[in-house]
């Protein structure tokens, strides 16, 4: 086997940043954790995860694919696998197309319902990209991609969409949003000089800090309402305390003026919180 043939799975796991699975993938699992207050079936657990990833690498290969120009023209970016031609359009293309199909295969193995449900996923992947050229809240709708996460778990196990389904996805939305809004001071430069809108170029940085502040405030107390509305036991509420306490650790890591901490603040603490999270709620329900 040649070692450019070798070399294409670590291109393909690098493209999606398969390290950053563990920012949602986790939540999908607490969606199904609570969702019936029990751990799910294997066969429910394995579909849930290969629907995730499916999912996950699809939308990661539709940005990439889309973006490829603006990728190019940005130094941060220009060394990814398009920009830099460690892998052709034609190759990332037959990725997403894989991709979709091991998502679709996925979803049919699971409620009924959400063989109706998922086209909505993937409009939201396609139209996340382009948001950036026209509006600041590209965040939010980042966030929201990912908040269906918990949500499409819960949907797929039960067929129902009660509301601590989707207050539990919103608060992996403004989770998410909220590091997303730290993420964008990376191109604060680089956007506005290509005429690209975020956060912190429409409010800059301090507006980011306190915009972050918010979001994380709101999904702890949105995580607080679920564990109230489904009556989760005091392992729950410890889960609760500790993404709260790790959040406001990761707002002491960057501060205005002070950004060398960011990759820590972004990369490692959000990954933290949510699998601290999910072994909090698996303790719960397994308890």
């Amino acid at each position: 086997m040649s070692a450019t043939a070798v070399s294409y799975p670590r291109r393909f796991a690098s493209l999606v940043k398969v390290e950053h699975t563990v920012f949602a993938l986790p939540f999908a699992y607490v969606g199904a954790l609570l969702c019936q207050q029990k751990i799910p079936s294997a066969h429910d657990l394995l579909w849930i995860t290969l629907a995730m990833v499916g999912a996950r690498s699809l939308a990661m290969g539709l940005n990439r694919l889309i973006d490829a120009a603006i990728d190019a023209r940005n130094p941060r970016t220009a060394s990814r696998e398009l920009p830099s031609g460690l892998l052709s359009r034609a190759q990332v293309v037959v990725f997403c197309a894989a991709s979709l199909a091991l998502f679709l295969v996925a979803v049919f193995q699971l409620d009924p319902i959400v063989r109706w449900l998922w086209p909505i996923p993937v409009v939201a992947f396609v139209v996340y990209p382009y948001l950036k050229r026209w509006t600041w809240l590209s965040h939010f709708w980042l966030g929201a991609v990912d908040g269906l996460a918990p949500v499409g778990a819960w949907v797929a196990i039960t067929g129902k969409l009660p509301w601590p389904a989707w207050a539990l996805g919103a608060a992996v939305a403004l989770w998410v949003a909220g590091f997303d809004l730290f993420y964008s001071l990376f191109d604060v430069e680089i956007d506005r000089a290509e005429g690209l809108h975020s956060f912190a170029t429409q409010f800059g940085e301090r507006g980011v800090f306190w915009g972050a502040r918010v979001a994380h405030a709101a999904t702890v107390a949105l995580l607080a309402a679920v564990g109230a509305d489904l009556h989760l036991g005091v392992l729950y509420w410890l889960g609760v305390a500790a993404v709260a306490a790790l959040l406001a650790y990761e707002h002491l890591l960057v501060r205005p003026g002070d950004l060398r901490r960011l990759d820590a603040a972004f990369f490692t603490m959000n990954g933290i919180i949510s699998v601290v999270f999910f072994v909090f709620v698996l303790a719960e329900v397994a308890w």
